[in-house]
């Protein structure tokens, strides 16, 4: 039985013990609802395209003889969704002829964005990079990772929008579960797809098959109807431009920057998972220099950290009903600060399978836990009156931090060795913390505003 065919039974399994636990504890029963099921649809339409463009496409590079120095290209393919606030007050509050009076501002977004990605992922595939000109095939790649982090923009802004407040970490970890979907399909998926040792059909109809996951949101957004966007000039009449430019470009910026401890909240959002950013950059060529074998960090890192991953995911919205929120942050902070704690007794124990187990499983289970915690954080956030523009600026500041403040990890790796990196990495994470705890005594922490926006203009 091959690893991705375990994953899936294995998430297979947590989705249906979920389900009877949603049947039997009360503070797993929201997950039945109709909404955070159509999040779970949502999710897996958001999740696909990220894998097709990182870890799929360099796999198929790599399988075709294409150079490493070109196949590194591929990082540059994350920026799209560290700026896509830039674009985002368009999506949040252009309307689309026919489609948004059709179907909705957030609906119509969506299908028009889904439509285009479709025909840019099958030209994507399409653009065989063995002929010797990488340009077609670079350009779709761009492009299909603007429309894809477009598309994240629009579902984010309708799971908020969509989902009670009753339900909403719910609703957020069933999105996070379709996330997971997607990922498996347009990753194991693809590949099995395309590659000879599966269907063989190719990787141009590998990827073109695997365009047809827009179809799940597309299904959860007729089910969903077209949600709470809050237009507030939709009976204003001789609008002017720069009065459409003030409410679309610069209200939603000035709104959050006018609430109490705003610029804390956005260093807090920046530097929270800096440490665990930090660990997951550096945990692969630590394990290849600690001996271990790749069959034992795959049935570690694929088998167990996978279904820990999972299990933690779902443990996430019933975490929050029990502590709160800011005792949820802060629990979940401090548990992903003793993850990294287990690695670096990996790295005192040396090559010892069980404890590569128990740190991995440690360290997805928390990981699992502290992003569903974080990312209904930061959706809470968001008020219904400019959802997709600030999401979108919140997501992208965490993106930055992930991936720019986490960017010296090698260097600290090879001046202090492992076990001082991993014990830096727990510093690290102690300003994101103190923040944590600045906010909370503040009381700047949560804000109640997933109401619209009341601000005059």
């Amino acid at each position: 039985m091959s690893v991705d065919l375990i994953r899936f039974v294995i998430f297979a399994g947590v989705l249906i013990g979920l389900g009877l636990l949603a049947t039997r504890v009360p503070l797993f029963r929201p997950y039945l609802r109709k909404n955070p099921m159509i999040t779970f649809l949502l999710g897996i339409s958001s999740g696909f395209p990220l894998t097709l463009l990182v870890a799929t496409m360099t796999f198929w590079l790599a399988k075709v003889g294409i150079d490493t120095a070109t196949i590194g290209f591929a990082v540059a393919l994350g920026t799209p969704y560290t700026i896509k606030f830039l674009w985002a007050p368009l999506v949040d509050k252009l309307p689309l002829p026919f489609l948004t009076r059709a179907f909705g501002q957030r609906r119509g977004w969506l299908f028009f964005v889904q439509a285009l990605l479709f025909v840019s992922i099958w030209q994507l595939g399409a653009s065989d990079p063995q002929t010797g000109h990488m340009g077609p095939f670079v350009f779709w790649a761009i492009v299909t990772a603007f429309l894809s982090a477009t598309q994240d923009i629009v579902i984010d802004a309708y799971r908020i929008e969509i989902l009670d407040d009753d339900e909403f970490a719910h609703g957020t970890a069933t999105n996070q579960f379709g996330y997971r979907t997607g990922n498996l399909i347009a990753g194991a998926g693809t590949v099995y797809l395309a590659s000879t040792e599966g269907l063989g059909l190719g990787w141009a109809m590998g990827y073109g098959l695997t365009a047809f996951c827009i179809i799940p949101a597309i299904i959860g957004a007729i089910w969903a109807g077209p949600g709470r966007f809050v237009d507030r000039f939709a009976n204003a009449s001789g609008m002017s431009a720069g009065q459409w430019l003030k409410e679309t470009v610069f209200n939603p910026f000035r709104e959050f920057l006018g609430r109490h401890g705003a610029f804390l909240i956005l260093g807090f959002v920046l530097i929270y998972k800096v440490g665990d950013a930090m660990g997951q950059t550096m945990l692969g060529p630590m394990i290849v220099d600690l001996g271990f074998a790749d069959l034992d960090y795959v049935s570690a890192n694929k088998l167990w950290g996978f279904a820990a991953l999972i299990v933690g995911s779902a443990l996430g919205a019933p975490f929050i009903l029990w502590l709160g929120m800011g005792r949820a942050l802060l629990v979940s902070g401090l548990l992903m600060m003793f993850s990294n704690v287990m690695f670096m007794l990996l790295a005192l124990s040396g090559n010892n399978y069980w404890m590569l187990v128990l740190a991995i499983v440690t360290e997805n289970l928390t990981s699992g836990i502290g992003l569903t915690v974080f990312t209904t954080y930061l959706s809470g956030l968001s008020s219904l009156a400019y959802t997709a523009t600030q999401f979108a600026l919140l997501s992208s500041f965490a993106a930055f931090g992930r991936t720019w403040l986490a960017s010296p990890a090698g260097v600290v790796a090879e001046k202090l060795g492992w076990v001082g990196f991993w014990g830096f990495t727990v510093v690290a994470a102690v300003p994101g913390m103190l923040l944590l705890w600045l906010l909370w005594n503040k009381g700047y922490l949560v804000q109640s505003v997933r109401q619209p926006s009341t601000q005059d203009d």
